[in-house]
């Protein structure tokens, strides 16, 4: 199994689209900054045929370290989750 970074993927757009290297690489650049203003402004992502990246809040609790068995408080703190769409279930499953 292959990990494609951000380089694949402004190389992809190079190739597909025919800009620049350093134009494909800025385009990126922008979309995930637009993306990253939207979490920090509170705001859920969706993209469609793709999936929602959404904000969950998580409460303080007590958690325990597995090794040791100390018990320690885990502080409150949000959490970026991932929903496929639909089309990206089907798309991963082979329907």
């Amino acid at each position: 199994m292959k990990t494609v970074t951000r380089a694949d993927v402004a190389e992809t757009i190079y190739e597909e689209i025919g800009l620049s290297r350093k134009d494909s690489g800025d385009i990126l650049d922008m979309i995930i900054d637009e993306i990253k203003s939207e979490l920090v402004k509170g705001n859920d992502v969706k993209l469609s045929s793709f999936g929602t990246l959404a904000l969950r809040k998580k409460n303080p609790r007590i958690g325990r370290n597995p090794k040791t068995g100390v018990e320690a408080e885990i502080s409150a703190r949000t959490v970026i989750s991932f929903k496929p769409s639909q089309n990206l279930r089907k798309t991963i499953n082979g329907q």
